[in-house]
């Protein structure tokens, strides 16, 4: 008998080695389609489905909504309450109400605010290629899920004299309305009118940033404006480079710096997100969260190398180094614990 039970505690000590030892193996090699049961952890991507250069904002009754470039034709419209568990609500126009001043273009990288007491979308239009055609336009609604109703462009390429005027993003500052813009151009910044559906009289155009930058989106926190920016290849699926980038600020209007102090006007910057084993082109991240914890989180696209059709969506909290937003490893996590929200 006593042989009989050291042969099961024998077994036991061995399964638990060989369970350690997995475990072990595990955190090393994290595997390449995590899954997990945990319902405080998420696994990337949180959306499985291509929503690139997403936009979202958080309505008044709590809810998150997310807008992305047109792989659903029209602009999809994504509903969350945590930021992980995303449902498809519509698209932010039809057929008919589309957009048409490029007309044969995509309706590219939307921007959502509210401004005004209306949801106002900002959106590119173009076709690809079309650097001094495409230009950027806007269009209002009463509901985050719209109708939107379009307003027309706000310029063309041509009409403004920057080449690829594409990837609005809009600010205020002091009162004053700002649109942001650009693609491996220049980026570029003009203030608008009070109501943000047109350039303010008068106004001139200043380029902000070098041509190694598309999808900016600016973040003030603390005593510094942080300049958020994409910089490689987008869209060449498994081979795509994109990543993800920062600089700094202590004026909206630049100039913004790497940690050296070197100008993002020579392209210089921070990397805070590139590829790992798993997802490849990380880039154009939405606008920056923070959860009732007051932890901060990104949303961004991605290739996913296990499934490579189009550009997945992934979401990694930021955290605040020395005054540097830091993503973990500098890569897309592959499961992580998920943000707070007391809805």
């Amino acid at each position: 008998m006593i042989k009989s039970f050291r042969k099961k505690t024998m077994a036991v000590i061995l399964l638990c080695a060989l369970c350690w030892g997995a475990m072990a193996c595990s955190d090393k090699n994290p595997p390449d389609d995590p899954q997990t049961e945990d319902p405080t952890v998420y696994a990337n991507p949180v959306v499985p489905r291509s929503l690139p250069d997403p936009t979202i904002i958080r309505s008044g009754d709590g809810w998150f909504y997310l807008y992305a470039t047109e792989d659903i034709r029209n602009t999809p419209i994504y509903r969350s309450a945590d930021l992980v568990e995303w449902e498809f609500r519509g698209t932010a126009f039809t057929n008919d109400t589309r957009p048409d001043f490029e007309p044969k273009g995509g309706l590219w990288a939307p921007d959502i605010n509210h401004i005004n007491g209306k949801y106002v979308l900002y959106y590119s239009m173009s076709v690809w290629g079309g650097e001094w055609t495409c230009g950027i336009g806007v269009a209002t609604a009463d509901s985050p899920e719209g109708p939107f109703t379009d307003q027309g462009k706000l310029f063309r390429s041509n009409e403004i004299g920057v080449q690829n005027s594409i990837d609005p993003f809009f600010i205020t500052e002091d009162g004053r309305n700002y649109l942001f813009w650009g693609s491996f151009r220049g980026i570029f910044v003009i203030e608008l009118s009070a109501d943000g559906l047109s350039v303010l009289p008068g106004a001139e155009k200043k380029q902000i940033a070098g041509t190694a930058y598309e999808g900016v989106y600016i973040l003030k926190k603390g005593g510094f404006y942080y300049m958020f920016a994409s910089i490689g290849s987008c869209c060449e699926g498994v081979n795509s480079t994109y990543t993800t980038v920062v600089g700094r600020s202590m004026n909206l209007m630049g100039p913004y710096l790497d940690k050296t102090g070197l100008p993002m006007m020579e392209n210089r910057h921070e990397v805070l997100i590139a590829a790992n084993n798993r997802f490849v082109g990380t880039g154009h991240n939405s606008e920056i969260v923070a959860d009732d914890e007051g932890k901060t989180w990104i949303l961004y696209h991605a290739v996913d190398k296990l499934n490579p059709k189009g550009r997945v969506l992934l979401l990694d909290e930021v955290k605040w180094e020395l005054d540097w937003p830091v993503v973990a490893n500098g890569t897309p996590s592959l499961q992580y614990k998920r943000p707070v929200f007391n809805l």
